[in-house]
């Protein structure tokens, strides 16, 4: 019996040309790979959330009645409006019992502080001067209050998505200290 050669190396496998797939399974391949996310994050939907634009106040300070806010760059301002809403944190909590079909539930309780949003579309994400006139409770004038805060870009939907816009967020403590948070 004699032996016939087919021309192909120990091991290689019939319809492949040395050690590289054919064009057609490479290209299918790399196209499963891809589209199964292999080597990759999962798959996350952007949804089309939008993004309140502007500046947060709390107001954590007991004397104050009113906020007004002028929110400055290069030398143009704008004078948005705050409503300044009671604040409430997580109160009692409770717990049927701890199986994951029981049910729990929590009591809201006041804060005594209060807390408003200052809507800034043009606002940008770079230092910008806030500044905050104040009155007590009466309506008589306090002395303003002024910080430099940058905004940063907001991500509704987590950041493998677009930005939604700058937002920034500044308090009054309860001694008349304004942070940024």
């Amino acid at each position: 019996m004699s032996k016939r050669s087919s021309g192909r190396k120990a091991g290689q496998v019939p319809g492949r040309t040395g050690n590289r797939l054919p064009k057609p399974v490479a290209v299918t391949a790399l196209a499963l790979a891809l589209a199964s996310g292999c080597g990759g994050e999962a798959a996350h939907d952007c949804t089309l959330i939008g993004t309140a634009v502007g500046i947060a106040i709390d107001v954590r300070h007991p004397g104050v009645g009113d906020v007004a806010i002028e929110v400055c760059r290069d030398g143009s301002c704008a004078t948005p409006v705050v409503v300044l809403h009671p604040s409430d944190r997580v109160g009692e909590t409770t717990c049927s019992g701890t199986a994951p079909d029981d049910t729990c539930g929590a009591r809201s309780e006041p804060t005594g502080e209060r807390s408003g949003f200052a809507q800034v579309p043009d606002l940008p994400a770079e230092p910008v001067r806030v500044r905050l006139s104040l009155t007590d409770r009466s309506g008589s004038p306090l002395p303003a209050r002024e910080i430099v805060v940058t905004p940063e870009m907001a991500y509704p939907n987590g950041p493998n998505c677009p930005a939604g816009g700058p937002q920034a967020r500044i308090s009054l403590g309860p001694d008349g200290s304004v942070t940024e948070r």
